[in-house]
């Protein structure tokens, strides 16, 4: 990259700026006559450097990412609270997957799930513990001292910490998702809640904790697509029917037993997502009669699934600029080093 000048025939002006190579804009430099047809605008010098600008910055943008990391779910060893979890996934995390990219750790904000209340009550699921206590399928983990530590802590490791009242982290985490999207950067999910998957894409990932292998595992488009044989687009819908075990959402297959994946997938490839799939029952035979029947006789009972499991975009904040800042990575190991004797020292004083 160097000085090169960028000329407007129509206008007769030349300005002299710092311009990329041909091959940085993506111009084939065999073709380039062809390709720079797109400068011979008539516009001021000053509007066709913008307009430069504009293309160099999205394309620098495009190749960085932003990560953002649900605190939460790290801080348990099993059932167990644990800030030596936490400094451990962290650890590895800033070493082996974030690196230098912007990192946005989002903390579940009381009362984040209260709007969910209206369509569960509090169920105690089957080998979960008081730390989970589910809405239809979004956790409602529990504030103590425990979550005022687990948020200094943060503070230790120079991480930005984003927390709105009455807001869960996922909620929060989808909606900055959306504005860091539209600012032309890729996002990065690091938790290892499954909710999530209904934000892939080509632009958004998932980076889970792998307990078992002991490292930071990427989960892309292609990985859903072969987990699930259809689009993400697709997952709130397919969820929906299906149900979700785990997290205490029953699917249709309880009410109509023969209603069941095979079926799903085979409708939703058709229709596309389950307001299409109802939309198209209720006014036409989109399959066998006991598929009709259930989709015309449950149709609120799916949407109130869909509802439950659908992440919220409308949250209250807004992604600042500074967020978007490179991470200092120098002091790493410095800071890992204090937290590990600060953990002692609690410890100690615990027995």
């Amino acid at each position: 990259m160097g000085e090169a000048a960028i000329v407007s025939a129509h206008v007769g002006i030349t300005t002299t700026t710092t311009a990329p190579c041909l091959a940085t804009l993506g111009i084939n430099q065999r073709t380039k006559p062809k390709a720079l047809k797109l400068w011979k605008l008539r516009a001021p010098a000053a509007d066709l450097s913008r307009a430069l600008t504009q293309i160099i910055e999205k394309k620098r943008r495009r190749r960085r990412r932003v990560f953002f990391l649900d605190v939460n779910p790290l801080c348990y060893k099993g059932s167990t609270p644990s800030l030596l979890s936490f400094a451990h996934w962290i650890s590895l995390f800033f070493s082996q997957v974030s690196l230098a990219d912007p990192v946005i750790a989002v903390i579940d904000g009381e009362r984040g799930n209260e709007y969910r209340r209206q369509f569960y009550l509090p169920t105690s699921q089957k080998g979960e513990t008081s730390r989970k206590v589910l809405f239809g399928g979004h956790i409602m983990r529990s504030f103590s001292t425990f979550a005022v530590m687990v948020k200094k802590q943060c503070t230790v490791f120079l991480l930005l910490v984003v927390k709105i009242e009455g807001h869960a982290a996922d909620d929060v985490v989808a909606t900055l998702v959306d504005e860091v999207l539209r600012r032309g950067y890729r996002a990065v999910i690091a938790s290892p809640d499954k909710d999530f998957k209904q934000l892939i894409s080509e632009d958004v990932q998932i980076v889970m904790p792998l307990h078992k292998s002991d490292n930071w595992s990427f989960y892309t488009i292609k990985h859903y697509k072969a987990q699930y044989h259809c689009d993400p687009s697709s997952d709130l819908s397919l969820r929906s029917i299906v149900g979700d075990e785990v997290d205490g959402v029953p699917g249709i297959q309880h009410l109509v037993p023969s209603f069941g994946r095979k079926t799903t997938l085979k409708l939703l490839r058709k229709h596309g997502s389950l307001e299409n799939l109802l939309n198209a029952a209720a006014v036409r035979t989109v399959g066998k009669p006991y598929v009709q029947d259930t989709l015309t006789k449950h149709a609120d009972y799916l949407r109130r699934n869909y509802e439950v499991l659908s992440l919220r975009r409308d949250v209250d904040v807004r992604l600042q600029e500074n967020w978007l800042s490179e991470r200092e990575t120098c002091n790493d190991s410095v800071i890992l080093t204090k937290f590990s004797k600060l953990l002692d020292e609690t410890q100690n004083l615990n027995q």
